[in-house]
């Protein structure tokens, strides 16, 4: 509900506007203005707001935004009346019209503040009413520049049968102004959280979809992978009985030493020589084996996301907190929220608010760097060991921690040939300081301003990071 007559006139009263001056002048968004005043011993902000159902003018203690440009009628009106003296402040009868007459350099400026709900305004006149310009410009209204704006025809003699109005904010009870100011706060916040609850039900939402979506598509992946050592078992007897495979055979039957010496009957690449047909069946299990690994690494990994995200909806949504969700959706990555559904490559890990990618293949690591990291990301390696990509998403303002840095560090050797070691050395770097290989495989990066890294396996660190649902953990 906007500011009635009566609640403006208390707000005025308390103002010592008349012989001030004019030092700043802030537009923080759309519907919002901020003037800096200065009264002698006396500095304060005044606020205006022409958000429907929420207009409204009163000193604020809280520090108006700066964000994007000077929008156009702020640029205007300092020009025109910043560092201008303020000969007049008060109320146009009952009309919830506040005129301020500024003066600056000899010339006069009249600025009406009208609070009038959705017709809001604040318009800027000479002295003979002619608009200079205008906050909102409604040309049906007649509201632009060069347009007239007479207040004779809007201020209308006070009756006596007039609707009764009275004040929400009682003098007893302290400054009207702070009252106000912590009335419309409570209803903006009330109105702030209402609408990010809902935003991040809907991140969350889709995230959740995502993941469940990628783990049908892993089970699907895995059960391609089922048999790996049915493969290497018709490698084992294709290489026994060599001599029965004829060239150009589609198909060659022996007896299967495996199962009791029952006949088995193997399908052949007639193409391919004896030998290399039994070279393609061992090829095929050692894919088989590495896929069926892949595909549990990442069943867990999502498994161990969808527990992630489940902590963090708990933590969002239970009890909202409007500092915590700000925080958040700032925290953001540009475009995360409409990209919130998108298949990630790879495997991800959440540690202290950080989100760390895993690349495993050629192909994950491209993806990554292709579509998803910044320059500001960091990135690791293992040094002179094939091994995945790791890279620890950026957060604005905040350095990567050593503990983050760690905890990339034992994904970036586990998933390395450098494993079995137990130990290693890695180089790291930020993505901006790396360099795509001219004509060289794919994914294949050149990293400059490296630095290193020596890291033990911590087996307790890597169990942390792949239950991060479990508690008691370091």
């Amino acid at each position: 509900m906007s500011l009635n007559w009566i609640e403006i006139d208390q707000i005025l009263d308390e103002l010592p506007l008349e012989n001030s001056h004019i030092q700043k002048i802030r537009q923080p968004d759309f519907h919002t203005l901020v003037l800096e005043i200065y009264h002698p011993g006396n500095r304060f902000k005044l606020l205006i707001s022409l958000t429907q159902g929420k207009t409204r003018l009163h000193r604020t203690d809280s520090h108006p935004r700066t964000d994007g440009p000077l929008q156009r009628f702020a640029q205007f009106l300092r020009a025109r009346i910043q560092g201008g003296r303020i000969t007049q402040a008060s109320q146009l009868g009952q009309e919830r019209i506040v005129l301020f007459k500024v003066q600056r350099a000899g010339e006069m400026t009249n600025l009406y503040i009208r609070l009038w709900g959705g017709a809001s305004n604040i318009l800027a006149t000479d002295e003979g009413g002619t608009i200079l310009d205008c906050f909102y410009r409604r040309p049906r209204r007649g509201e632009v520049s060069g347009g007239r704006f007479d207040t004779q025809d809007l201020v209308r003699p006070q009756r006596e049968d007039g609707p009764a109005f009275v004040s929400r904010f009682n003098p007893e009870e302290g400054s009207i102004n702070a009252q106000v100011e912590s009335h419309y706060s409570r209803l903006l916040d009330d109105g702030e959280l209402a609408l990010l609850i809902q935003r991040v039900e809907r991140i969350l939402n889709n995230r959740e979809g995502a993941l469940r979506k990628s783990l049908q598509a892993a089970r699907e992946r895995q059960e391609k992978y089922e048999n790996p050592e049915g493969y290497k078992e018709f490698g084992d007897l294709l290489t026994t009985y060599l001599y029965k495979i004829k060239k150009g055979a589609r198909w060659v039957t022996v007896e299967d030493y495996y199962n009791d010496n029952r006949e088995v009957r193997i399908e052949l690449d007639p193409t391919l020589s004896p030998e290399k047909n039994a070279e393609a069946y061992y090829k095929r299990a050692a894919k088989a084996r590495g896929g069926r690994e892949r595909g549990e690494e990442e069943r867990a990994n999502i498994t161990s996301q969808l527990s992630s995200l489940e902590e963090q909806r708990k933590s969002l949504l239970e009890s909202p907190d409007l500092e915590t969700l700000r925080d958040y959706i700032s925290a953001l990555p540009a475009r995360q929220e409409a990209k919130s559904s998108e298949k990630i490559p790879g495997l991800q890990f959440f540690t202290r608010g950080f989100t760390i990618y895993v690349g495993r293949t050629a192909k994950e690591n491209d993806a990554l760097l292709r579509r998803h990291v910044r320059g500001n990301d960091t990135w690791l390696h293992a040094r002179d060991y094939p091994g995945a990509y790791v890279f620890i998403r950026a957060l604005p303002g905040k350095s990567i921690p050593l503990e983050v840095l760690l905890d990339a560090g034992n994904l970036a050797l586990f998933y390395s040939k450098a494993r079995s070691g137990g130990r290693g050395e890695l180089y790291y770097t930020q993505v901006k300081y790396l360099r795509r290989a001219k004509d060289g495989p794919l994914g294949l990066v050149l990293p400059t301003q490296e630095k290193n890294l020596s890291i033990v396996l911590d087996d307790r660190r890597l169990h942390r990071l792949q239950n991060p649902g479990e508690t008691g953990l370091p």
